[in-house]
């Protein structure tokens, strides 16, 4: 089996970044951009971030966990049609193909992570010190949300090819509503109790307590985050294990 996940993770690798340096170059590149785009336009309308001083790690901290959970649920989803051809081997299961998929993304991402936030501290000077427990909690709730919901969609979306387009309609508020922008604490009551069920708020929240020593981030439920993600990962496995043959058929 491990065999099998390493042969598919190098496959992707060098069919997702290429053979050359560029293609991970560009995968530190886009949550750059990303946090540089939001930065400079909230730093012309807002005199302070949310949290500290510094515009970029404070949506660093909520963009890049972010970004995460949506390009592990997505590649996580195309696990079986990415690796269809594969899987008409005995030798390889869907289980293989789906472990390959989270695990090289998850490591890339909490690299890419890595990178970008480091890059912000050195460039900025900024003081620590990092609760690491808090930040490596939040992306393993990140990476075990994004897993849950990617293996749930990767028999959905395998099953009933429109449910790909109207996950994607359904999830565009998420970029809104995720802690990316403000803070789940000075949301207003109403707001909050409706948010309080996006398990998202939670990760961001963590993840921005691990780097602000003075954020509680008291609303979050790491039970409910985990909660959440293995009922969908559970129910993903189980609708695959009795269906993926018929998937291979389609």
């Amino acid at each position: 089996m491990v065999r099998t996940v390493v042969a598919l993770m190098l496959r992707e690798m060098a069919t997702t970044y290429g053979r050359s340096a560029g293609g991970y170059i560009w995968a530190v590149l886009e949550p750059v951009l990303g946090v540089v785009l939001l930065t400079v336009l909230f730093s012309m309308a807002l005199r302070s971030p949310g949290l500290g001083s510094n515009f970029p790690l404070f949506y660093a901290t909520g963009y890049l966990p972010f970004a995460m959970f949506s390009g592990l649920a997505n590649k996580t989803a195309a696990s079986i049609r990415y690796s269809r051809p594969f899987l008409a081997y005995p030798s390889v299961t869907f289980v293989d193909a789906l472990i390959a998929r989270v695990v090289l993304n998850v490591l890339t991402n909490v690299a890419v992570i890595a990178i970008v936030i480091g890059g912000i501290f050195v460039i900025y000077q900024l003081p620590g010190p990092v609760d690491m427990a808090s930040v490596f909690e939040a992306l393993l709730l990140v990476a075990l949300l994004g897993s849950g919901v990617g293996v749930l969609n990767c028999y959905l979306m395998t099953a009933f090819p429109i449910w790909e387009h109207i996950w994607h309609i359904l999830t565009r508020p998420l970029f809104l509503v995720s802690g990316i922008f403000f803070l789940y604490d000075l949301m207003p009551a109403k707001a909050q109790d409706l948010l309080w069920y996006n398990p998202l708020i939670h990760c961001v929240g963590l993840m921005r307590r691990g780097f602000y020593p003075t954020y509680e981030a008291s609303y979050l439920s790491r039970a409910f985050v985990v909660g959440v993600a293995l009922t969908l990962l559970l129910a993903g496995l189980a609708l695959l294990e009795r269906n993926h043959r018929k998937l291979l058929e389609r």
